[in-house]
């Protein structure tokens, strides 16, 4: 079953270009890891004005890009950016999910 997942992250002021840039070029064997995990339709927001990130994400299954820890790529992703980020003690992001209320197709 597809499902629609919602979290917010914060990336420190003074590093919107950075976080954007390291983005751009998406580590392609990343990229495959949340592909073939089931993670497609994946997009993240950014307000400048309080450096907040939103990331919606589809997801075939019932986990999303933030059940994919336990996986070097993504430590090794997490620990890239977590000089940009607001960050847990294992360099994950922190993030808090968000409930859908709406949806409209």
């Amino acid at each position: 079953m597809d499902q629609r997942l919602a979290f917010v992250m914060h990336v420190k002021p003074g590093f919107e270009e950075e976080y954007q840039r390291r983005h751009a070029a998406i580590w392609p064997e990343l990229k495959k890891l949340l592909s073939n995990s089931g993670v497609f339709d994946y997009s993240i927001f950014l307000d400048r004005k309080t450096s907040l990130l939103f990331a919606f994400q589809q997801v075939k299954g019932d986990q999303g890009s933030q059940n994919l820890g336990s996986d070097p790529i993504v430590q090794k992703w997490w620990a890239y950016m977590a000089d940009i980020m607001e960050t847990n003690p294992d360099n994950s992001p922190v993030t808090t999910n968000l409930e859908e209320v709406f949806h409209m197709d």
